[in-house]
């Protein structure tokens, strides 16, 4: 077991090097992220000044939404919008039989790879617009945390999310490893975050008669909370529910793809091989 942690340590190190590489993709990544949540931020402007509810909806003020939105932005580094592309490939062509071969617990092994990527993308891209965002003038800009309080509980939220998020990615993956007919499965399991997590809504902005589900369900713990603790809709005392519920489902989806790849590579067809 230790020697399976040094070793994941050391990939991790390794692919997080390599992920930081791609400097100028993260850069023109960053830009993209700054105008399009600038968009969304005026828009939002626009629909709350004309709501039948002005200026409040969904227990939600248009400053908290703004702040919501930003810190949006930075988690999206979490979400996957599809398998690692060295893992896909070595599923494809047939080199998942050489990582077999290595003295490792594959699950964990390529968990390192996935987790060293979002890293990478969340310091390059993510951290790097949300800091640029509270230069932002005009309201449109990103706002400090609720209070200190929502800060201290914000930062181990979003560890959870991390967490969370990769291993939802490598469930998806354990999934995929032993599928011959295409990646149609992958794609419509990595909608369900895309929807779920408030990448695309405010959860809160959503139904009253859905909150309590939208909550419950795993993918909220991506976004949505991290995001709730931050801008202060969600309590720092309602911060233990909410990180529970994170880590029940990182733990769920663990332990379901740990089963899945321990079943799929006892079965294993080794694409062009």
């Amino acid at each position: 077991m230790r020697k399976t942690v040094r070793a994941c340590l050391s990939l991790f190190r390794i692919s997080l090097a390599e992920n930081f590489q791609y400097r100028t993709s993260a850069l023109s990544g960053v830009v993209t992220n700054l105008v399009w949540c600038f968009i969304e931020a005026a828009a939002f402007g626009v629909f709350f000044k004309y709501a039948v509810n002005a200026g409040f909806s969904g227990g939600l003020t248009l400053a908290q939404t703004i702040s919501y939105l930003w810190v949006r932005e930075m988690l999206l580094m979490l979400l996957s919008y599809g398998i690692n592309d060295e893992l896909l490939t070595k599923i494809t062509n047939g080199n998942v039989a050489l990582e077999m071969c290595r003295p490792l617990d594959l699950y964990w092994h390529w968990f390192s790879r996935i987790t060293a990527g979002k890293v990478a993308g969340f310091l390059m891209r993510g951290v790097i617009c949300f800091l640029i965002a509270f230069l932002i003038p005009g309201g449109y800009g990103a706002r400090l945390p609720a209070s200190f309080s929502s800060f201290l509980v914000f930062l181990p939220s979003v560890f959870c999310a991390f967490l969370l998020g990769n291993a939802y990615e490598m469930l998806v993956t354990a999934i995929r490893t032993n599928t011959t007919w295409g990646d149609g499965p992958m794609h419509m399991m990595m909608l369900l975050p895309k929807v779920l997590s408030g990448s695309v809504l405010p959860l809160q902005l959503l139904p009253d008669f859905l909150q309590l589900v939208l909550l419950l369900q795993p993918f909220a713990g991506i976004i949505d909370i991290p995001a709730r603790l931050y801008i202060g809709s969600m309590a720092p005392s309602e911060a233990w529910f909410g990180m529970s519920m994170q880590l029940f489902w990182s733990l769920t989806f663990i332990i379901l793809g740990k089963w899945v790849m321990s079943r799929r590579l006892k079965s294993i067809v080794a694409q062009g091989g």
